[in-house]
């Protein structure tokens, strides 16, 4: 299986689908590269070259128990791009890997990235403060990370349905597909699920944002409630500089599954203009 190493000797397992344009895929809370099958069997078809890696504790990469803030992450991934000597790439994040996609540009630069796309963003800041008081509020955080503690799995399994959108239209998915997402966060260390829980919810990028130079597309679904779109998506569009956003209506957090066809469309389009 084809790894890389990072600065701090972590070996991170990454998979190199087709070629043509370069899509690196970063995935979101507690996934692995996985999560990204259905668009990489899907836009390695029809003439990209698609790049996904393991984060540090996810998946097949090693699990070092240390790292998960956005700083060493933003380093993993750019120990990718280098391992690989990539240029004119499209960063493509779901969730929490939008925060690593605007670290290593504040710290690396755009000189490798022609292209982002924030899908169901998390950032730019998701906690409730007394400057941002619309977020989400510590106790409700403080709440589930207790669950994680003792039974992370049931966790899992009572928040799937919302995940995917149960009960809206257009959202069907099926109970094989939620037992594979299931089983893919069953990998992740529990280390790395809570430490980038709070890497996720602390680290305020409003201010990074608005130094992001290549063009950017935002997607996110009306219906997320993992993030909502007016604490997220919407606050990221205020302050990217370069941005195209776009809706989902009736789409969850877990819409790279539930809307699959239309967000490659949209990524093939965005890749190609």
């Amino acid at each position: 299986m084809p790894y890389f190493e990072t600065k701090d000797s972590t070996r991170l397992y990454y998979k190199d689908w087709g070629s043509g344009k370069p899509v690196v895929f970063i995935s979101g809370w507690a996934l692995s590269s996985e999560m990204w099958n259905y668009q990489m069997i899907d836009l390695s078809a029809r003439g990209l070259r698609c790049i996904a890696y393991d984060r540090r504790g996810h998946g097949r990469s090693d699990d070092p128990g240390q790292g998960y803030n956005y700083d060493t992450l933003a380093d993993d991934l750019a120990s990718l791009l280098e391992y690989l000597d990539l240029h004119g790439v499209m960063l493509v994040a779901h969730s929490m890997g939008s925060g690593e996609l605007v670290r290593y540009l504040t710290h690396y630069g755009g000189g490798r990235i022609e292209r982002c796309v924030f899908i169901g963003t998390a950032p730019p800041f998701p906690l409730k403060t007394e400057d941002n008081p619309d977020g989400i509020d510590r106790t409700l955080i403080e709440k589930s990370r207790a669950m994680w503690r003792k039974d992370y799995p049931l966790w899992l399994q009572e928040n799937a349905g919302p995940y995917f959108g149960e009960g809206s239209p257009d959202c069907s998915v099926s109970s094989e597909i939620t037992e594979w997402t299931k089983s893919d966060m069953h990998q992740t260390s529990l280390k790395a699920v809570l430490d980038c829980n709070l890497t996720l919810i602390e680290t305020d990028f409003r201010s990074e944002s608005r130094d992001i130079s290549p063009p950017t597309l935002i997607i996110h679904g009306d219906k997320d409630r993992s993030f909502p779109v007016e604490i997220s998506g919407m606050k990221a569009a205020q302050l990217l500089p370069h941005h195209r956003f776009i809706l989902y209506a009736n789409a969850p957090h877990g819409l790279y599954i539930t809307h699959m066809e239309r967000v490659n469309n949209d990524l093939l389009t965005f890749a190609n203009e």
